[in-house]
């Protein structure tokens, strides 16, 4: 989920209704942030306020998909206290999930913590009627006693998109973004490497229209674009239903004004941002920016927070709001709870993220700018360096590296501290970062080239894209 395509951040499509009215009932951030994407990064900093330099957790295969062991790990490992859920039943709640994310990407791991884990056995191809009546029933079990916490995992925004086909789409007589023009397309659609136009599927155009009805194989005109937008668009709306749904069981129990919600997500989406379409393969805005809305009881209602924040903000924030004694060595993140209950200012002067899963990039966010660092560009052609003025150009499409080189080295010595400071914190003084290059790159890009050249780029005549690559990838090709 993107937040700039929920209504309660500007978006005109009425996509979310009841995460409006439940955002006009608490605080919203307008600037958090992933520290680490996509999906099994992200939520491993979610889950242990940790960023992925320190847990190894930075990819979605390889040495670096895996924690880092610890060699000095204790009789129970410590994310029995100090992870978001084992501190939460450390501290007296009943913990419940309702995801299989540990399953999808055999992040055991996540499910710590847990007295109750639903998963569906569908690695995160459930779409929200599959998980709805699990979250139903659990609270109408469950939901009148005191100290809980559900953690319920809608999929249907995230692609391949996948709302079913008899669900009406109210979004077929909007437009696309203004951005995307005749011309900007041709552009995008003369591009190659995975989830371009003309390759949704990552190295192919293969749909598979059964399973997810609303997921495109490849656009070849604006009339392409709008069905990926709205397929995207409804998937938001199908989830902003099922989260009106469980709303509405709180208050009908009476104990809504007493239960804190937070809505979130792992990573955005790219909808056409640097000519990729339907993926979240970047260290970019739309792939790292989320949506962060708290309604907690006793807390602010109706104020907005622009400061910079991280995912690993919230389990030292979560560790204040319920007094937990314990405080973590290890927590990366900053409490926001003065943001929540006084509308204090907690937020970071600048943020580091990360992708290594699809590329190799790391980015720095400040100010009105988000500079990308390319370690491998992800058969992309990437530079190696990317500045972007997000206040006026939101869609990242000017790179200012070489106009503006005085921001240029501003965000090279950010990102240059940002490193230091992580590594003289370790014991275990390795960056995944060169983990990842020296393994082969990051997992989707990690020995697929030659045969997306030989295959798919003969199919669609773009043939004279392979001499590039095999000038820029040439182990690719033996």
């Amino acid at each position: 989920m993107r937040p700039d395509h929920l209504g309660c951040y500007g978006y005109p499509k009425k996509t979310s209704p009841h995460i409006d009215q439940l955002a006009g009932e608490g605080v919203v951030f307008d600037n958090y942030y992933t520290s680490d994407a996509p999906c099994l990064p992200s939520r491993t900093a979610l889950f242990s306020g940790q960023f992925g330099i320190h847990t190894g957790v930075v990819n979605h295969g390889n040495t670096t998909s895996q924690l880092r062991i610890d060699p000095r790990r204790d009789f129970k490992h410590r994310f029995e206290r100090e992870s978001l859920f084992g501190m939460l039943r450390t501290h007296g709640f009943y913990t419940a999930g309702i995801t299989p994310f540990a399953s999808r990407h055999s992040a055991w791991y996540f499910y710590c913590g847990f007295n109750e884990i639903h998963d569906t056995g569908k690695f995160g191809d459930e779409s929200a009627h599959d998980i709805l009546p699990i979250a139903e029933k659990w609270l109408d079990e469950k939901g009148s006693k005191d100290n809980w916490y559900l953690h319920v995992n809608f999929w249907d925004p995230h692609t391949p998109y996948r709302v079913p086909v008899d669900y009406e789409n109210q979004f077929k007589n909007d437009d696309i973004p203004s951005w995307i023009t005749e011309e900007v397309f041709k552009k995008h659609h003369e591009m190659a490497g995975p989830h371009c136009a003309q390759e949704i599927g990552m190295y192919s155009d293969y749909e598979n229209r059964t399973k997810f009805p609303r997921q495109m194989g490849r656009l070849d005109s604006l009339k392409d674009v709008k069905a990926l937008y709205d397929g995207y668009d409804t998937g938001i709306k199908y989830a902003d239903d099922a989260v009106g749904r469980l709303i509405q069981i709180l208050k009908d129990k009476g104990i809504y004004e007493d239960t804190a919600i937070i809505i979130s997500s792992d990573h955005g989406e790219t909808l056409g941002e640097m000519g990729i379409y339907a993926e979240h393969g970047l260290a970019d805005q739309m792939t790292c920016r989320l949506p962060m809305i708290v309604k907690w009881p006793g807390g602010l209602k109706g104020v907005r927070d622009g400061g910079l924040h991280y995912n690993v903000d919230l389990v030292p924030t979560i560790a204040e709001m319920i007094a937990y004694p314990h405080k973590s060595k290890h927590w990366d993140g900053r409490s926001f709870k003065e943001t929540l209950l006084k509308g204090e200012d907690t937020s970071h002067p600048y943020l580091v993220l990360s992708q290594m899963s699809h590329v190799a990039q790391r980015s720095v966010r400040f100010a009105n700018y988000i500079y990308i660092r390319t370690y491998h560009d992800g058969f992309h052609f990437f530079p190696k360096h990317m500045l972007y003025d997000l206040k006026k150009d939101p869609f990242e499409q000017f790179n200012l590296a070489e106009e503006r080189k005085d921001i240029l080295l501003e965000a090279e010595s950010k990102l240059f501290q940002w490193t230091d400071d992580q590594m003289m914190k370790m014991t275990y003084k390795e960056d995944p970062l060169w983990k990842v290059i020296e393994e082969g790159g990051p997992f989707h890009a990690n020995g697929n080239l030659k045969h997306y050249c030989e295959t798919h780029l003969v199919k669609t005549n773009r043939t004279h894209f392979v001499e590039a690559y095999k000038k820029i990838h040439p182990k690719e090709f033996k």
